[in-house]
């Protein structure tokens, strides 16, 4: 080191250098820290999702636009039977099961009935002798009466005498009285034979009407009685309904009964049936409140019969303002006109894909109630509802349903 004080007072330039080349990195590193930072907040930023509210691409009815009331009720058949014998025994044959197609009059069981099949047997030989009887005591007034007439012509003659006549005369009567006797007796044995073979038809259990079985109610071998009182007797073999005299029955609302009457239409969907809807009438409006329900009870006829409506389904009832077409009974794609929006000079919504949505373009239709007829989406398909103005095609989004 240098002694000179002249030389300590000379700026050393390579120890500056040094420190200054130090504070010019760190300035760098400084910088790029704040870069990166800025970078990754944007692109936070960017991949943040936005919480959106949804509704769905509906399928609807133009039938739903003129709908003044809705209803719901069960498919009831106003023609109804639980068929069983007049007479108690022993089931001994059942032909039908559920579901299967009655005519009027058809045996469909029959009781054990050898007893009053022999009864009928004797009651045809009863009346075959009568008839017998009869033919004999016939033959025997012929001949009286041609014996009486003899006599009759002989004592005017002078012939014969009076007592012989009187004999002939009295005969002849007695033939009379027993050939009445004896068509009393074959009608007599007519009636009996006919009361065997009315209670022998008691025994063969017929469907009263045309119908299809619902429910059978014993089996072979259970007593069937009428009145069902002994232990473990049934009263009813099984249960039949015309199926052509079903209709909808639904409770209305005191307050709602001025909208409907006698022969309105209405549309008649079954929850069996999502997809079908059918044509009804207003058949009758029941003269009587429920005052537990404070409803009264409207029965709704269908216009066309289908096999797969069933007793007691499950139905709703919309009682329409007038008549539909049957343009109003097709399904239309609608959507709520809040979900539409528009860039540029298209027209379309924000489908909802995955995480993301979708600009989706659209044509417009009629209006449908609350609804607007579009295509372009089908049903049940997601659209975005709100906020419509903070989306755009891609924009990352967590969902909120509502319905």
């Amino acid at each position: 080191m240098s002694s000179d004080p002249l030389d300590r007072l000379t700026i050393d330039k390579s120890r500056h250098t040094k420190v200054h080349t130090g504070k010019g990195r760190l300035k760098i590193v400084v910088a790029a820290i704040f870069f990166l930072c800025a970078v990754a907040g944007w692109l936070l930023f960017r991949g943040r999702a936005i919480s959106i509210e949804t509704t769905s691409v509906n399928q609807v009815y133009p039938t739903q636009s003129f709908t003044l009331l809705n209803a719901s009720g069960y498919v009831v058949a106003q023609r109804k039977a639980a068929v069983a014998a007049k007479t108690t025994g022993r089931l001994e044959w059942l032909g039908v099961e559920e579901g299967s197609l009655v005519t009027s009059g058809q045996v469909i069981a029959r009781l054990e009935n050898k007893d009053l099949q022999a009864l009928l047997h004797q009651g045809e030989a009863v009346l075959q002798n009568s008839r017998a009887v009869l033919e004999q005591t016939k033959a025997d007034l012929a001949d009286a009466g041609q014996s009486f007439a003899r006599q009759k012509t002989l004592l005017a003659q002078g012939v014969v005498s009076q007592a012989d006549f009187d004999a002939a005369e009295a005969r002849y009567k007695r033939s009379v009285a027993l050939v009445n006797g004896s068509e009393a007796g074959v009608r007599v044995s007519s009636a009996a034979l006919q009361g065997a073979s009315v209670n022998l038809d008691y025994s063969l259990i017929r469907a009263p009407f045309d119908g299809v079985v619902l429910t059978k109610n014993a089996d072979v071998g259970d007593i069937i009685t009428p009145l069902g009182a002994a232990a473990n007797a049934k009263a009813a073999v099984v249960t039949i309904a015309d199926l052509n005299s079903l209709q909808v029955e639904a409770d209305v609302s005191e307050s709602n009964l001025g909208q409907v009457k006698k022969g309105q239409p209405c549309e008649i969907t079954l929850d069996a049936l999502p997809g079908v809807r059918f044509r009804g009438v207003i058949h009758t409006v029941v003269p009587t409140a429920d005052r537990a329900k404070a409803s009264v009870m409207v029965k709704v006829r269908f216009v066309d019969t289908d096999s797969r409506i069933l007793p007691e389904m499950s139905a709703k009832v919309a009682f329409l303002e007038h008549e539909a077409t049957k343009g109003d009974q097709q399904p239309r794609i609608a959507v709520n006109p809040a979900a539409i929006v528009k860039s540029g000079d298209r027209e379309g919504v924000y489908l909802v894909r995955d995480e993301t949505v979708v600009f989706t373009a659209i044509t417009r239709g009629g209006k449908l109630g609350d609804m607007i007829e579009v295509s372009g989406v089908k049903s049940g398909d997601k659209v975005a509802l709100k906020p419509l103005d903070k989306l755009k095609n891609g924009t990352k989004v967590v969902l909120t349903e509502k319905k």
